[in-house]
């Protein structure tokens, strides 16, 4: 990023780009606003660089390792009284972007001020993406990279196909592989402190 920055910095054009950027920027954010003005609770769809994508239904073995995450973590933060989770639709907003990730979990700390009719939340603490093909390429790319930026600290892609699950800490402000579990393991969360769960139960 800066050494990106650094070229435009010298580059003799540097008042037409501003102009030109500027000009991109603003018509995004119309795009922006019109994808808020669509998006409602039966509507999943996300914003991403620009264009609305909309969310095909998903598979059965995708919507159960969602809800076999989704369902064990709630449990266990609710017991603890740690934070929030969330699944499917819970909308977080990101500087350029807006996501729905798969499952999200939020500290009470980020929580705290979360209203009833609220639709549009801060990053959250975890997030989890279950593949598909239609997403995998957003999961891996665009997602990896904003999460990270936006200070999401663990990252989980789950991958019902290989029944697997990859597991990303945040350092420096970029997302690490701190484990890749296939078919059995045990996943220890580190940002949901003391949860974990079979991987053998999220594919069963």
């Amino acid at each position: 990023m800066s050494s990106t920055l650094d070229k435009i910095k010298q580059d003799p054009a540097l008042p037409q780009l501003i102009e030109e950027i500027n000009d991109f920027w603003a018509k995004e954010q119309t795009k922006r606003k019109a994808y808020y003005e669509i998006v409602h609770e039966d509507v999943k769809a996300e914003f991403i660089n620009g264009e609305i994508i909309y969310q095909s239904p998903v598979k059965s073995k995708h919507w159960k390792a969602c809800t076999r995450i989704s369902a064990r973590l709630s449990i266990y933060v609710d017991e603890k009284k740690l934070g929030i989770v969330g699944a499917e639709k819970v909308m977080i907003r990101c500087t350029r972007n807006d996501y729905e990730p798969d499952v999200v979990f939020f500290s009470n700390e980020k929580a705290k001020d979360f209203q009833p009719n609220q639709m549009v939340f801060p990053p959250c603490d975890l997030a989890v993406e279950v593949l598909s093909e239609s997403t995998k390429k957003n999961d891996y790319g665009v997602k990896f990279e904003d999460y990270a930026a936006h200070g999401i600290i663990e990252y989980w892609i789950v991958d019902a196909d290989e029944e697997s699950v990859e597991q990303y800490l945040l350092k420096d402000q970029a997302y690490h592989l701190h484990q890749k579990l296939t078919k059995s393991g045990v996943l220890k969360s580190t940002v949901v402190e003391g949860f974990e769960m079979e991987i053998g139960i999220i594919f069963s």
